[in-house]
């Protein structure tokens, strides 16, 4: 497929990884086997990343794409959508697609349990971590959209009424410098095979401390973190920022005052000014420190 321009220095193209295929964008150089890999979260896509693509492809090969049920990625019949089922897999396959031995992830909402399943499995791979609004949720019961969600008939049907202007009053209301655009362009995509996967998702993960429970197991927990939460986040409350720091002692968690749940949406600047510089320090560190922790060799494609 001819690649296109989004936005500067970022190509769009098509990623087909585990049997789905969606929209994947890319800034820096795509033949790098080191990458900042952006997770998007429920109900986004690869494009919410527009405003940190381009900034990161400055100083490291920078990845978005569409996960199973997002965006332009349909997945198939019998998907597991389980965060550690088919989510899992997909992302095992994704990056090995995309040749990539050494991966700085950043994640959103669900991106961020997604993520972190790829990375117990893979945890050679792993070479930093950033989590936005969202990480391993200690003592937490869903909000109640979720809850909607999650029961039968009802969930079906509140999907089914939801139009641009309801969506653009909830999430305003409860995140007031959410741009509109930002809704809109993540409605223009919430069509009704990603309506049923965000039901397929929150019933699935109906015990969100039980979502990583084979991952947590194994996950690294001396790895670079930094965490970035919006301070008034109505759905997963800032004192969860804090709790990080059970699993990754060492982790620099920074909750933002006046931020909703798309803290990154809401100021990209005041999001970027603490993320970029900390991926600069992030990205090459093993072969800066003289080779120490060099990432294995990227799979074959």
């Amino acid at each position: 497929m001819a690649e296109t321009t989004p936005s500067a220095g970022v190509t769009s193209t098509r990623l087909r990884a585990h049997g789905v295929t969606g929209t994947l964008l890319q800034a820096g150089d795509p033949a790098a086997t080191e990458a900042v890999v952006f997770l998007h979260g429920s109900p986004g896509n690869a494009g919410d990343w527009s405003d940190f693509l381009g900034p990161t492809g400055e100083f490291a090969r920078a990845v978005a794409f569409d996960m199973p049920g997002f965006g332009d990625a349909r997945t198939f019949a019998g998907f597991d959508h389980r965060v550690e089922g088919d989510y899992r897999d997909f992302l095992i396959h994704a990056m090995d697609e995309l040749g990539l031995a050494r991966v700085h992830l950043v994640g959103h909402d669900f991106g961020v349990p997604w993520g972190l399943a790829w990375a117990a499995a893979r945890p050679e791979r792993l070479a930093s971590l950033t989590l936005i609004n969202a990480g391993a949720m200690q003592d937490y019961r869903w909000h109640m959209y979720a809850r909607v969600w999650q029961t039968p008939l009802l969930g079906e049907l509140t999907q089914r009424i939801s139009n641009r202007r309801g969506m653009r009053i909830l999430l305003r209301r409860a995140n007031p410098r959410l741009p509109v655009d930002f809704i809109d362009r993540m409605y223009d995509k919430y069509d009704a095979h990603t309506r049923a996967t965000v039901l397929s998702l929150y019933r699935a993960a109906r015990d969100p401390e039980a979502m990583l429970t084979e991952s947590l197991a194994t996950l690294p927990t001396t790895i670079p973190t930094l965490v970035l939460w919006g301070g008034d986040d109505p759905w997963l409350p800032a004192r969860h920022a804090e709790l990080q720091s059970m699993i990754w002692p060492d982790s620099r968690i920074e909750v933002l005052p006046g931020l909703g749940h798309w803290c990154f949406a809401d100021d990209p600047r005041a999001v970027a000014d603490l993320l970029l510089p900390f991926l600069r320090a992030q990205v090459g560190r093993s072969e800066r420190a003289g080779g120490s922790g060099q990432a294995p060799s990227a799979p074959a494609r």
